[in-house]
């Protein structure tokens, strides 16, 4: 398998935030990274009902447009209590506008209807599922999780999507209160890019 040192990749994601997490986490190991967002590529709809599924969705669409080996992920929620939702839909529980706020509100709402105020009722782990995609059509997938409790009202300016809400397993701070140092230490795709350099690099 190819090996990603001090090479160029495309990081198939729009989100400001997923690309600043994985060039910081790639850096050290000479990666140039760049997102489809800074090189104008569109958006594949994300069709399949697994992580892995829209995360080879996404490495693919970035491959052909790009000719660059690309890096995808597609992580969410899984709330205990809510079945493992919002899961794949962790995006889609945002609207069109990716409303981060209305996406913890309608958690938090629906963990209220069920009851689940106790921190032990309000277990959820952060997943990641990466695939590196080269334009030969290769690939290999990489998972990590975080495990965690929710809490209300949020917490912190820091990190996107439901980090504020987001307490990670032995910590008392939230990852949106946490330096990007120290949530990149013990996230869910710092885990799965551990996973990838140990592999690739």
């Amino acid at each position: 398998m190819p090996r990603l040192t001090n090479q160029r990749v495309v990081i198939a994601t729009h989100n400001k935030g997923k690309l600043a997490e994985f060039a910081a986490l790639l850096k050290p190991h000479g990666v140039s990274a760049v997102s489809a967002g800074e090189l104008g590529l569109a958006e594949p709809a994300e069709t399949e009902t697994t992580f892995i599924g829209n995360a080879r969705i996404k490495a693919k669409a970035a491959v052909e447009a790009s000719g660059l080996i690309a890096i995808a992920d597609d992580s969410g929620l899984c709330v205990n209590a809510l079945d493992g939702a919002p899961g794949v839909y962790t995006a889609d529980w945002a609207g069109p506008s990716r409303d981060w706020n209305q996406a913890m509100r309608l958690v938090e709402e629906k963990l209220e209807a069920k009851g689940a105020t106790a921190p032990a009722q309000r277990r959820a782990t952060f997943m990641c599922t990466l695939c590196v995609m080269w334009p030969n059509g290769a690939e290999r997938i990489y998972e990590g999780r975080a495990p965690g409790t929710l809490v209300w009202p949020p917490r912190g300016q820091l990190g996107h999507g439901y980090d504020p809400m987001f307490v990670p397993e032995g910590q008392s701070l939230t990852f949106a209160e946490m330096e990007p140092e120290a949530k990149n230490a013990i996230s869910h795709r710092a885990r799965a890019l551990e996973a990838l350099v140990r592999d690739l690099f």
